[in-house]
């Protein structure tokens, strides 16, 4: 064995040594680039061995030297100059099964995912190795690595690894269920709210912390209150807008308290006293919500957890993560939802929700993780009991688990001295107590009747002279009797409750004939436990013969206990699959695509089968079933046979039913499933071991396991667990002695050995077959974004019998052929082969997700082509590509041919009916006063009507015109604002009050503005101008800078110097010096143009139009650029140009219209049509040389001219270019005719949209195009918007280009992104449920002897004046209005509203007009089956304040650590600019220390000295006509 001597380099400190590995190629004959080989310390044979791949050989090595990475040599334990073995090792040996890797502070899409899947294909990676994709700008870093069973320390990534995709800076909402429990003490003594804020969450802040994570968090508090009350007559008026009915006809309201709202901390402690300040007053303020003096009211209770509004909460997050392509922000990925319950994981709830809650967050692709601060109960959880609205004998309980939810049970370290016993169940409260708590009407979890049960008979089983609980226990505790059969016996085993259960009591006391009709439903709930569908002609032979088994004991002295029995019997539901919640690996389901959605994310144990990490089996290898015999291992995974006779006929229903689909966003770092503990916890024989290290051809690949694709019958999981190959056991433990592995401690014993148990009993003390569960820290720290690839895909006969089958070809080519001809621009087309990548990217993008098979069933396909089997990744070089992907029950076949794609659609036969639910809530954010009435849809997606041929069209023209992007499609968005800089708000720390805040319609400013506006769109449109302009704020000295000019090697007209890059500051030839004396002359007329003449005021249109077009002093032309023709200025430049040299009177715009009059000048898109319209507007310069070699024409077609350029008109600033009388000094709420509003009045256009290059830097290795959106008009002091919108772009670079956009309008003004919907008011569409304006009131009664405001203008234009009252309070608080575009039809009489951003891009306000004739319906889907528990009516008209004021809302969208730099530093309490704006407006609205009435008083005032002033006009005019 060859020896090394191992020397160490540092990366970058010379360009020969970037690579991790050097060698000298004379040592090493045999070895190529790529290949990988292994080193280890020659005395750590079985230690840990570090793979690295060849990148690069090295001369400069010595002989027999190699040299690493020193940081890859420090973590791997290899000193400098000892020595080492090194081998080539075949790739397959070291292949990983699944790779987790970590990235923050960006936002990487599932198409660059994958992309970056198929870059590292083939690469050799090892733990905490930073990984940068260049092409598509990407930086992450590996986590963890699993092979055979192991967690491993490097390794190969093959192309069967599974890429798992971990982001540290996730949108995640924490809600904490504020049920009754809260209050309750846990065996420790401390309260659960203690123990899930000073516990859990106090750990996991610190483990953020510790991983540096930076999540942007809302946290809320939730819960429901109960009113005790028969009907709505006993509710105030007050009380009515959102109560709601429950099924079983009890009155309820939820309400949520937000506590924080989009934030990121470095530290989160602060935020735990903000909570626990919160938690005092929580119960109290929620159930005296409605107090009112001299007002009576129902009583309110608290619920349960069990009886919570948890699926309405899940909902409430999905809401917002469904809109995650509108509010695109570029450093953040990925979402998470975490609801923290004090109770033990089992819900009630309504099955219509738990079918739209499922599908919601299977198809959206977020995690959900429930996490339990009660003690895990003896059954399997997360539990949902469906409400029970059959009130038949006939009818059973049903439960569901769900698969879709990551459920993890936290319990403290606390010891307790004098025992170990962890108690597993709730004791019931006895006596007054219990009577008490029902009558508040929150049922704690048990039935109405159940309850009169209680009540009744307490007395009579305190004493144990009614019940023999030793025959009872024994009945219980009985050996099972064989599967085939199933007596009662076991149906009461089943449901184990704390007080003795009705049927015992029954048969034991022959009571059957006196039970009240109140007590048999109870009784028919308990008889119907969900364990009856392992057979039910058996479970009916034992009913009708009762001899044969157990009952007969309790049932022979009662004569007509056989007709008794017999008529319950029809609980017995044929066909359908109940679940016991106590032996759920007893029901094997049937794959279905939603249940192996997530599965790609967890790693496969030492047995083969996918493990959660936190879910802990101490002992999997024996495992004995109910019948008491043992099963060998292969069998686990098919005892698909045992499962009831209705589990497969109907399978599709019942997989929407109540169990199906596959959710789970990832795992934890407890694993002990590691080689420390398998070697002796595993009870195998040595070959059994043998076989799992073996690779590739292995029993392990031949499992159902990984090979979904087998036999109906193999194709089964449990129906318990995320993985659906784990199988539940009844000894559970809650996790306790238990050391969790912190993450980032596992570098020491890097081969999979992981530390054992801390505590030496606790590997024992798990017995056989236990499963622990503890927290799922890895996902609720870093959570992992849905898999790119899954393994399931129907079988043919499914696909024959379930599916409706669709295609359609693309002909990229012809498509392309006949667009070029057309077309007014030509762009490079994609090739076939990149759109049939493009449009497997896209549905990536849409949550679908790439099917890995395996090669047998591929052939089964209905007409699957026998292209390459597994479908690939990284294609191979013949051109037959095929790639099958999934979204719930919805495939794709993609395959290329030749030129030619065919897309294969197979959606399901019959789909799920669209619910819509329509919620009514309270919900309090952050700096409101009360908790509002708020009010939401929750509905599910018809993903099969996703326009996929209008997407696949629209890749294969390039974003054609013909194929716009369209709401339905679902593209990203990222919206900005320019605004104009202020410097004002460091000014207001001093102030005391806020409203200081000057015009910004100064003519200085406006000028400084509309430069740097025409710079900025410039950069936007990768324009250059042959001479770059002299910028406005220099001085106009001649510095070296300005004067040297560069000669660019580019052609430009008449061969004259041009400037490289876009205007830097004016460069003139140094051979013109009369233009640079003309500058030097004429200081205080800088415009930016040299200036060497002045027009006579007779001169005539040519000679000013000759000057125009002087090369060097004229005014200015773009180089050359494609679609723009030869000669093009903006009509902005040139009325600047004029405004220098022409004499006042003459107008320059006139001047310009005539000359396009004359034909002298024209739009640049050659349409003689439109007139000259100042602004950033092109027009070109007509008679030119058409033989110069440089010439270009116009393209000759106005709206592709549009659709290539960003066209601007400026309005509100012609004082700039022309002198002007000024305007009156009186507001505009006083004036005899008040101005309009803003230029949408004389613009019929609002915005334009233009086709956008998005990968400006030339980076990224595919295709990228965008479109922006824009106002049509600048006018100073307003906001101008840009939105850019994409499908086919990277987010990296994106953000790329929208960071150099932000750093070049950063002089005067500067580019803050907005949220779609800024105001988020309730009950509208895409309205984000926990975010609400804040409401705040207008004092209009402040005038002496309460006179009405303008009591002197007519009455109609009163309203109108109103709102120009209103909008001249936020211009003095330095608010700009924003121009939308009306939401409605102009048909309806809808108020008028105006909307407002603030200088700063921190807030925005909204002022509507308060008509009484106007009511806002919340929106109705009319395809959907509408569900509302509401009880009041179906419109509200909250949303229009009948009350005079504004509302007010933060921008979400700015990150808040630079909200927080925005302290005011000398206030007392470090208070912020934000809040302390609000409260000073609130102040001067409600006319505090009467600054409202002064503003009043003083508007007045400047309305009487103008009518004065005008008054003195009139008459001196009129003495001058006598």
């Amino acid at each position: 064995m060859k020896l090394y001597k191992l020397n160490t380099h540092t990366r970058g400190c010379n360009k020969s040594y970037d690579a991790d590995l050097l060698m000298n190629p004379k040592d090493h004959p045999n070895a190529n680039v790529g290949d990988v080989v292994e080193i280890y310390a020659p005395d750590e044979e079985n230690g840990t061995h570090l793979l690295l791949q060849i990148t690069e050989f090295n001369n400069s090595c010595g002989r027999d030297v190699i040299s690493i990475e020193s940081g890859i040599a420090t973590a791997f334990n290899l000193r400098s100059y000892t020595n080492v073995v090194m081998r080539i090792v075949d790739p397959a040996d070291v292949a990983l099964d699944s790779i987790e890797i970590t990235f923050k502070d960006q936002y990487m899409g599932r198409s660059e995912m994958w992309r970056l899947k198929t870059y590292l294909t083939d690469t050799c990676v090892y733990l905490n190795k930073k990984i940068d994709y260049n092409d598509m700008q990407i930086r992450c870093q590996v986590y963890e690595m699993w092979s055979q069973g192991d967690r491993v320390a490097s390794g190969v990534i093959t192309e069967d690894t599974k890429i798992v995709f971990r982001s540290s800076t996730s949108m995640v909402y924490l809600f904490l269920q504020m049920s009754s429990e809260m209050w309750d003490f846990d065996i420790h003594g401390d309260l659960y709210f203690e123990k899930a804020v000073n516990g859990f969450l106090t750990e996991l802040f610190q483990k953020w912390r510790k991983l540096s994570c930076n999540h942007e968090v809302t946290i809320v508090l939730f819960s429901r209150t109960f009113y005790a009350a028969k009907s709505l007559d006993e509710f105030p008026e007050h009380m009515r807008d959102c109560l709601q009915l429950d099924y079983k006809g009890r009155f309820y309201e939820d309400f949520y308290r937000v506590a924080i709202q989009n934030e990121r901390c470095d530290d989160w402690c602060t935020v735990l006293g903000q909570l626990r300040k919160l938690f005092t007053s929580y119960q109290a303020t929620v159930l005296r919500y409605h107090e009112r003096e001299h007002m009576k009211i129902p009583p309110a209770t608290n619920s349960s957890a069990t009886q919570g509004n948890f699926l309405e909460v899940l909902n409430i997050s999905l809401n917002t993560f469904e809109k995650h392509y509108l509010d695109r922000t570029f450093d953040r990925t990925g979402q998470l939802s975490v609801v923290i319950t004090p109770g033990v994981g089992v819900f009630s709830v309504d099955r219509e929700l738990t079918n739209i809650t499922k599908q919601r967050i299977i198809d959206n692709g977020v995690g959900s993780d429930l996490v339990c601060v009660g003690e895990q109960p003896l059954h399997a959880v997360p539990l949902l009991k469906f409400h029970n609205k059959d009130t038949t004998l006939t009818s059973a309980d049903d439960y569901s688990l769900p698969h879709w939810i990551n459920l993890s049970f936290y319990s403290t370290n606390k010891k307790i001295a004098y025992s170990s016993f962890i108690p597993r169940i709730k004791l019931p409260l006895f006596g007054s107590q219990q009577t008490l708590h029902d009558a508040g009407g929150g049922d704690c979890g048990g039935d109405e009747n159940e309850r009169h049960f209680l009540s009744c008979n307490q007395s009579e089983y305190k004493h144990n002279s009614l019940f023999d609980y030793d025959a009872y226990d024994e009945q219980i505790f009985q050996p099972l009797p064989a599967q085939s059969t199933c007596s009662l016996q076991r149906v009461v085993r089943a449901k184990k409750t704390s007080v003795p259960s009705l049927e015992t009591y029954a048969y034991r006391n022959n009571d059957w004939e006196n039970l009240t009709p109140i007590q048999i439903p109870a009784m028919r709930r308990k008889m119907s436990d969900p364990d009856i569908h392992h057979g039910t002609s058996a479970m009916l032979a034992a009913l009708q013969q009762p001899d044969t088994t157990n009952l007969s004991e309790s049932l022979a002295s009662e004569k007509n206990s056989r007709r008794t029995i017999v008529s319950i019997a029809p609980i017995v539901r044929p066909g359908r699959a109940l679940i016991n919640p106590f032996d759920p690996s007893q029901v094997t389901i049937k794959l279905t695509s939603n249940r192996r959605r997530w599965t790609h994310i967890f790693p496969k144990g030492p047995t083969g089968v996918l493990i959660q990490q936190h879910h802990y089996q101490a002992v999997p290898a024996k495992i004995t079933p109910a019948a008491g015999q043992p099963r060998p291992l292969q069998q686990i995974y098919n005892n698909g046979q045992t499962g009831g006779s209705g589990n497969n006929n109907n399978n599709e229903q019942e997989d929407y039913g109540c169990e199906s689909t596959e959710q789970y966003d990832r795992v934890s770092s407890h694993s002990l499933l590691s080689k420390s503990a398998s070697t002796h916890s595993f009870v195998m024989c040595d070959e059994k071991i043998d076989l799992f290290k073996r690779r590739q051809n292995s029993l392990m690949n031949a499992l159902p396991a990984n090979v979904p694709n087998l036999t109906d019958t193999q194709a089964k999981s449990y129906l318990w667990g995320a993985t659906g190959e784990q199988e539940w056991t009844p000894a559970i433990t809650t996790v306790q002695h238990l050391r969790p592995i912190v993450e980032g401690e596992h570098h020491h014993h890097l081969l999979g050995g992981l530390d054992p148990p801390a505590d030496p009993e606790a590997g024992v003390g798990c017995g056989r077959g236990k499963i622990i569960i503890g927290v799922d820290w890895k996902s609720l720290t870093i959570p992992a974004c849905l898999p790119i690839t899954t393994d399931y895909f129907p079988d043919k006969r499914s696909l024959n019998n379930d599916y409706v089958i669709s295609d359609y070809t693309l002909l990229p080519d012809d498509v392309n052929h006949e667009y070029a001809q057309s077309r007014a621009v030509y762009r490079k087309p994609l090739s076939t082969e990149e759109v049939c990548k493009e449009i497997v990217s896209q549905r990536l993008a849409q949550g679908f997700q790439l099917i890995v098979v395996d090669e047998k069933p591929l052939s089964m396909l209905g007409g699957c082509s026998s292209g390459s089997a597994v479908l690939p990744l990284k294609p191979p070089c013949e051109s037959k590509k095929e790639y099958l992907l999934s979204i719930g029950r919805i495939f794709h076949k993609i395959s290329l041919s030749g030129s030619v794609i065919t897309v294969t659609g197979y959606r399901p036969r019959h789909p799920y009916p669209p619910i819509n639910v329509d919620y009514r809530y309270r919900f309090h954010a952050p700096q409101h006063e009360t908790y509002e009435i708020s009010g939401v849809n929750f509905t599910t997606e018809k993903l099969e009507n996703f326009n996929w041929n209008h997407m696949d069209l629209y890749i294969c023209t390039r974003g054609d015109v013909d194929y716009p992007l369209m709401e339905s499609l679902k593209y990203w968005r990222y919206r900005m604002y320019l605004l104009p800089k202020e410097s004002i708000v460091s000014k207001i720390a001093s102030c005391q009050h806020c409203d200081v805040f000057p015009d910004v319609t100064t003519a200085d400013n406006t000028r400084e503005q509309v430069e740097d506006f025409v710079r900025l769109i410039e950069a936007v449109s990768k324009l250059k101008r042959q001479f770059a302009r002299k910028a406005r704020h220099d001085t106009p000295r001649l510095t070296e800078k300005h004067h040297n000019p560069i000669n660019s090697p580019q052609q430009s007209i008449n061969v004259r110097p041009k400037v490289e890059n876009g205007r830097i500051s004016r460069i003139f030839p140094a051979t013109d010096a009369v233009a640079a004396a003309g500058i030097a002359a004429r200081d205080d007329q800088d415009d930016g143009f040299p200036v060497d003449i002045k027009f006579s005021p007779n001169a005539t249109l040519v000679e000013i139009f000759d000057a125009m077009k002087h090369p060097v002093t004229g005014v200015g032309y773009f180089a050359q650029t494609q679609s723009l023709p030869s000669c093009t200025f903006l009509s902005y430049d040139a009325l600047m140009w004029l405004k220098t040299r022409l004499n006042n009177g003459r107008h320059p715009l006139d001047l310009l219209e005539a000359m396009r009059k004359e034909r002298m000048i024209c739009h640049a898109s050659g349409d003689w049509k439109r007139a000259v319209v100042p602004g950033f507007v092109f027009y070109y310069v007509v008679q030119q040389d058409k033989n110069a070699k440089d010439y270009a024409p116009p393209l000759g077609d106005y709206s592709a001219f549009v659709n290539e350029w960003l066209e601007i008109e400026f309005q509100g600033c012609s004082f700039l270019w022309h002198d002007e009388v000024l305007t009156t000094p009186v507001p505009n709420f006083l004036r005899d005719k008040p101005a309009p509003q803003s230029w949408t009045e004389t613009c019929k256009r609002v915005y334009r949209q233009s086709h956008l290059e998005i990968d400006v830097n030339q980076k990224s290795d595919r295709m990228e195009w965008g479109h922006v959106k824009h106002h049509t008009v600048l006018q100073p002091g307003f906001a101008f918007e840009i939105v850019v919108e994409w499908v086919t772009s990277s987010g990296p670079i994106v953000a790329d280009l929208i960071g150099g956009w932000m750093r070049k309008a950063n002089q005067f003004n500067f580019l803050v992104s907005v949220p779609a919907d800024p105001m988020a008011e309730p009950f509208t569409k895409k309205s984000d449920p926990l975010r609400g304006p804040i409401f705040i009131p207008l004092c209009t009664t402040f005038l002496p002897n309460g006179a009405a405001l303008f009591d002197e203008f007519p009455e109609e234009s009163r309203s109108d004046r109103m709102l120009f009252l209103q909008e001249a309070i936020l211009t003095k608080f330095g608010f700009l209005p924003c121009v939308l575009e009306k939401k409605y039809s102009i048909g309806k009489d809808l108020p008028k509203e105006y909307q407002y951003v603030h200088c700063t891009g921190n807030m925005f306000a909204l002022i509507r007009c308060a008509s009484n004739n106007y009511q806002m319906e919340s929106p109705i889907l009319l395809e959907a089956a509408n569900v509302t528990r509401c009880v009041y009516g179906h419109t509200n008209n909250t949303n229009v304040p009948k009350k005079v004021g504004f509302l007010w809302a933060w921008n979400h969208m700015i990150p808040n650590k630079k909200w927080k730099a925005q302290t005011i530093n000398n206030s007392a309490d470090g208070e912020l600019f934000q809040l302390k704006m609000l409260k000073d407006f609130r102040e001067f609205c409600s006319n505090s220390d009467q600054r409202l009435s002064a503003f009043w008083t003083q508007s007045q005032e400047l309305r009487r000295k103008a009518q004065k002033f005008e008054f003195n006009n009139n008459n001196t005019d009129d003495i001058k006509i006598k």
